[in-house]
Parts: C-alpha cells; sequence; structure tokens
C-alpha cells in the first residue's frame, strides 16, 4: 500500500507566503511525475504544478514566478513554496504521484488535501 501525506498550508495574508510538503511511503519501486493540484469552491480541480523524476518542470500560468516545486528523489517528497499568495490562490491543495509499484501498472496516489486560505 501506498500513502502520500501532506503538511503545511494554513491561513496567510495576500503577499504571504506558506510552504506545503507532501511525502511518499509504502510500497514504492519509483516515482515518476509528483505535483500539486488544487481545487476552490465550485471549481474543478486544477493543475498547479509538476515535477518529473528527471527534475523537469510545468507550471501554471497562475503559478509562474510565484511558486517553486523541489522534489527529494532519495526522500519521495516534494514540496511546494508559494510566495506573493493571492486571494484567488484559495482553494485545497492536493499532492499526487505517479507510482511505480514492484509490481503491476504505474498508479496514481492522492494525499488527503490541505485548505490554503489567503485573506486579510
Amino acid at each position: 500500500q501506498v500513502q502520500l501525506v501532506e503538511s503545511g498550508g494554513g491561513l496567510v495574508q495576500p503577499g504571504g507566503s506558506l510552504r506545503l510538503s507532501c511525502a511518499a511511503s509504502g510500497s514504492i519501486f519509483s516515482i515518476n511525475a509528483m505535483g500539486w493540484y488544487r481545487q476552490a469552491p465550485g471549481k474543478e480541480r486544477e493543475l498547479v504544478v509538476r515535477v518529473t523524476n528527471g527534475g523537469n518542470t510545468y507550471y501554471a500560468d497562475s503559478a509562474k514566478g510565484r511558486f517553486t516545486i523541489s522534489r527529494d528523489n532519495a526522500k519521495n517528497t516534494v514540496s511546494l513554496q508559494m510566495n506573493s499568495l493571492k486571494p484567488e490562490d484559495t482553494a485545497v491543495y492536493y499532492c499526487y504521484a505517479v507510482i511505480m509499484p514492484y509490481s503491476g501498472p504505474d498508479r496514481v496516489y492522492w494525499g488527503q488535501g490541505t485548505q490554503v486560505t489567503v485573506s486579510s
């Protein structure tokens, strides 16, 4: 079994910063992509940022220049540093990972979600 456990999040004023972290554990042979989606009230879940095991990154336009993803392949962790936060960044943020098990096909796993609220 595989688990993704998130930490971080919370309430921050506009212009502030937060750091989210996510750790994968369990029966993992390797991890392909890791990243973060978010879902705001009344909206669909959207991809914010991802990083491959080779270090290639993708940032949504809304995240470029403000968010930075980092990954530790040895520890199976990924972090998201969010700066210059705006009220429109308010959402539940979900960590995800595309995991190759020791046997069977790759599978996507999700964290439990963490609330980020940007408000004065």
